[in-house]
């Protein structure tokens, strides 16, 4: 059975002596780091990650080979990073909260480990009864059932997130997650939860916040290594100031910004003229400023373009074509005249790209196109609400091309686009609705 000694807080006591030594980490990984500050956390979270009750293989995180081998870290540097992960965060059973982080213990304890029942018979393991199966025990959007979904479930990895009430670049508040959880997103397969206790929407949010964090700071500890000086030989510093204070503790401070980063909405009039805005909005919609009609398409069909992705998949895109590309450099050069240590950097280039066909055939999804919203259906990914699309139009959506009209459209403006928007279902004034074909008609409502 699990042990009763919980590792957050053998492993935030570990963290705070700040010593170091040689002992090494029972970790199940290519050989670990001997880092004291480190070592009891990482030896107590591997006892609980390699037992498990009834002698069963507990859940783990996958590691994020994509950027490991974008980054052609070695098999010791990916080593190191998944050491700092274990230390830092824990397990999938058994996550640690240290409080650089800001998360509260308790609701990642609610939110974790395997569907179970404690001895009051609360329910315990909610992310994994609920949202496992489409974003992943690691939260990469790899469920089992994520290929046969379209769009794909969110990788929280990267820390980005689309709909929120926030400005573009900064992380959502709890109050846009929790919302989200309520509702679903509307035209996805992400579905409401709002049969579930407020307790246990706020235990699968702070979760949510959790493999953030954690997926931002495997990532920035990635990218870490470039940073080195030489005399650090490739290895991570074994210091508490720069594991926590310089990789953790910069993504947690985004999520304690967040409340300060909301959009100011100005108040809609309540005396607005419905016809001279929507008609206000219709010229913005069109016009050079705005721009809208140029993806979502002179009838707001969202057909203005097709080619276009949004981060998660772009980033595979721009991967794939590295490697092809290095492949046909591989393929054409010649090894006769090629010196020494010319012939060392091919055969590295060699075995870089077949490594990492490997890890996009099991670490990544087929890339698909983003298409533009149809405006015609009402149905909007981020709410309904007017309010929802005026954060959508001022901020744009992260990660996804749609632009911000920030800047470029007063925000007392913005409302004018937000009423011709939600009056394209219906074929305002006739324009859309019994002037058009009924060929059109149907087009609208495949």
């Amino acid at each position: 059975m699990i042990p009763s000694t919980h590792p957050s807080s053998v492993a935030s006591r570990g963290i705070a002596a700040g010593s170091l030594s040689s002992t090494a980490p029972a970790v199940s990984r290519p050989p670990a780091i001997g880092w004291s500050w480190l070592a009891v956390g990482v030896v107590v979270t591997v006892a609980i990650a390699t037992t498990g009750c009834g002698g069963a293989p507990a859940a783990s995180f996958r590691a994020n080979l994509v950027e490991s081998t974008k980054q052609r870290l070695t098999p010791q540097q990916e080593s190191q990073v998944a050491t700092v992960m274990l230390a830092l965060f824990g397990t999938p059973d058994e996550p640690v909260a240290l409080p650089e982080t800001g998360l509260d213990q308790a609701k990642l304890t609610l939110a974790a480990g395997p569907v179970r029942s404690d001895i009051v018979g609360r329910k315990n393991g909610l992310y994994r009864e609920h949202c496992a199966h489409c974003h992943g025990i690691t939260g990469d959007g790899l469920g089992p059932t994520a290929a046969f979904l379209n769009p794909y479930p969110r990788d929280y990895r990267p820390g980005v997130f689309k709909f929120k009430s926030t400005e573009r670049a900064d992380k959502p508040t709890r109050d846009d997650l929790v919302r989200l959880l309520h509702n679903g997103v509307p035209g996805t397969s992400m579905p409401s939860f709002a049969l579930l206790s407020e307790t246990q929407i706020d235990a699968l949010v702070e979760y949510v916040k959790y493999l953030s964090i954690r997926g931002e700071t495997e990532l920035a500890l990635a990218r870490a290594f470039f940073e080195l000086d030489d005399d650090a030989k490739g290895e991570l510093p074994q210091t508490r100031e720069f594991l926590v204070d310089e990789m953790l503790t910069p993504v947690a401070d985004k999520w304690r910004a967040a409340d300060e980063a909301r959009i100011p909405v100005p108040e809609m009039p309540a005396d607005i003229d419905m016809a001279a805005s929507i008609a206000k909005g219709k010229e913005l919609f069109y016009g050079d400023k705005a721009n809208c009609v140029k993806c979502h398409g002179v009838t707001g069909l969202g057909d203005g373009q097709a080619n276009d992705y949004d981060d998660w998949n772009k980033n595979i895109v721009e991967i794939t074509k590295e490697i092809d590309g290095t492949a046909e450099r591989a393929r054409e050069a010649k090894t006769s005249g090629m010196t020494e240590e010319q012939r060392a950097e091919h055969r590295a280039n060699i075995a870089w790209v077949n490594r990492f066909h490997g890890v996009l055939d099991g670490d990544a999804l087929q890339p698909r196109t983003i298409p533009p919203r149809n405006l015609r259906q009402g149905i909007y990914r981020g709410g309904r609400r007017p309010l929802d699309l005026y954060y959508r139009i001022h901020a744009g959506i992260n990660g996804a091309p749609m632009p911000a009209a920030k800047g470029t459209v007063p925000p007392e403006d913005i409302w004018h686009i937000v009423n011709y928007v939600r009056s394209l279902p219906y074929g305002f004034d006739g324009e859309l609705g019994a002037d058009r074909s009924t060929t059109s008609v149907q087009r609208d409502r495949m």
